[in-house]
């Protein structure tokens, strides 16, 4: 019996301590290490797998969010590196405390592969890992059509040499699977270069296309031209696709753009989500102007058609400044135009301006309205203003066109994916009309009669537009599974901070342009209702 109650006392001792506190067991704060049981994965093209992993001290909290630069979970190759043929696309807690569920996705960049990886998470200078599992893919009949399945068309392009310029052109072939959904392209030459300016230094590139005859792609009229918009840091992939829509379905612009996202497969690589669009040429089915000659040099025939495009990086060969604004011709080519057409449209601009600065401005006849087209530069500006689109103040990719014994039209619209709808580019976005100074509009606005048309467009609009964040949601739900692709590939937050949602998911991000283009448009609401 003595020896039971020596026992009891040195446990009440070893519990409570000399001071009669109780002694809690101490908590490690030192990670100790994280397992899994699996030993192979076998990837289907495009397709996810979950791994399950555990982390053995249960409570120990860390960041495993793979889309925060902050993340401390990561899967690299037996050598250390990271694997460029799948990616790690999410974690998420299970129900069982300790134990997660890691989200390897194929990237569909290679056909095949045999890789041994492993999961890592870093705490400081700790660092604990799994064992070695190895990720396999095996190609099978079929697989080099299927390469790329995420529900879009996809484009092969295949080049003769590395598209290293926005000037040199390089020849390849195209070829284009439109899934049933659209009409296939056959292989067919073509040449290949890059374009943009601030979209050129991002490492996913956009591109220009030169077929090598006037062919109808993915149903779109006949043209040689296309361009592939790499939408690098727009996390939604939806903003020049939503301009585009807009302006082609709720505006009288002209023309605008018409567009497809497809995957793009460069040189057997894949490159992930572009958005393939109509480039801003002089066509029928496009901007629809009478072509040029070099013998339209006076009378009617110099009138046009002239495209032009205001733009402040100024790197155009024929450009010139008028009233601080920077206008260049995109059409005639350069290598094509005369002295006596330049001359012809430089005059026209400045005595558009000179009428639209002047005293007169607001009459009918001697003021703007008798040099440019005043619908269209409601329309344009009612699209730009929608969006939130900045660049129609510095002005950059700013299109006008004029026809032969025509006046000034505004558009094609053009280039929104940087900032538009996002509240960090334009923070008086949030309370105020953002293109109200911008260009000639300043003096436009001054004008009650140019103010009245824009209320009463934008009151003819309005119905239309409020259904847009249901298109927005529809276009979200078609692209999910390509984003998660692209976004596998490319990381628009690499580039710094822009659009103010490069760090938030897919989903998260859908979700907060949608919110934002409502808040737009009670925004435009009020102020236009009250100020105008």
């Amino acid at each position: 019996m003595k020896n039971r109650i020596h026992i009891l006392a040195g446990l009440v001792m070893a519990l409570f301590g000399c001071s009669g506190e109780p002694v809690l067991p101490a908590v490690e704060d030192v990670l100790k290490s994280i397992q899994t049981s699996v030993k192979e994965i076998e990837m289907e093209v495009g397709g996810s797998f979950d791994v399950e992993f555990s982390v053995v001290q249960t409570g120990y909290v860390f960041d495993y969010n793979v889309f925060s630069r902050d993340c401390q979970v990561h899967l690299e190759c037996y050598d250390g590196t990271e694997p460029t043929a799948f990616s790690l696309t999410g974690i998420s807690k299970c129900a069982r405390p300790g134990l997660y569920k890691a989200t390897l996705t194929d990237n569909q960049t290679a056909r095949e592969y045999d890789v041994a990886c492993r999961l890592t998470l870093t705490a400081g200078q700790d660092k604990v890992e799994t064992a070695m599992f190895r990720v396999r893919k095996v190609a099978r009949g079929g697989d080099k059509e299927k390469a790329v399945a995420t529900g879009l068309p996809v484009i092969t392009l295949n080049t003769a040499g590395p598209i290293l310029s926005k000037t040199e052109w390089v020849s390849g072939q195209i070829s284009i699977d439109g899934i049933d959904a659209y009409p296939d392209l056959a292989e067919m030459a073509c040449e290949v270069r890059g374009r943009g300016n601030t979209t050129w230094m991002w490492p996913k590139k956009p591109y220009t296309l030169r077929l090598e005859s006037k062919t109808s792609v993915l149903g779109m009229p006949r043209h040689k031209r296309w361009v592939l918009l790499s939408n690098f840091i727009d996390r939604t992939l939806q903003r020049n696709l939503l301009a585009f829509h807009i302006g082609a379905t709720l505006s009288n612009l002209a023309w605008t753009p018409r567009y497809v996202p497809v995957e793009l497969v460069l040189n057997d690589i894949h490159y992930g989500q572009y958005l393939l669009t109509e480039q801003i040429r002089v066509d029928d089915n496009r901007v629809n102007i009478t072509e040029m000659e070099a013998s339209d040099n006076a009378g009617e025939a110099v009138t046009g058609g002239y495209l032009l495009e205001l733009d402040f990086h100024f790197d155009n060969e024929i450009q010139w400044k008028d009233h601080g604004i920077p206008f260049a011709v995109k059409y005639p080519d350069e290598e094509d135009i005369t002295p006596e057409q330049i001359a012809y449209i430089q005059k026209y601009v400045a005595q558009a301006a000179e009428a639209l600065y002047g005293d007169d401005f607001c009459d009918p006849e001697k003021g703007y309205a008798a040099w440019i087209d005043t619908d269209s530069f409601v329309e344009y500006w009612l699209v730009n203003e929608v969006m939130g689109n900045h660049e129609l103040g510095n002005p950059g990719s700013v299109f006008m066109h004029k026809d032969r014994g025509g006046k000034l039209v505004a558009g094609p619209i053009w280039d929104f994916d940087f900032g538009t709808l996002s509240y960090k580019v334009r923070p008086d976005m949030q309370t105020s009309l953002v293109n109200i100074s911008a260009y000639w509009y300043n003096r436009l606005f001054q004008d009650p009669a140019f103010r009245a048309k824009v209320l009463a467009r934008f009151e003819q609009m309005l119905p239309a537009l409020e259904q847009i964040p249901d298109f927005m949601a529809r276009t979200e739900k078609d692209l999910q599974k390509s984003a998660i692709v692209n976004f596998s590939i490319w990381n628009p937050a690499d580039d710094g901070i822009i659009n103010d949602d490069e760090t938030l998911t897919y989903g998260a991000a859908c979700e907060r342009l949608r919110t934002i283009f409502r808040e737009r448009l009670n925004i435009m609401s009020t102020a236009l209702r009250e100020n105008l």
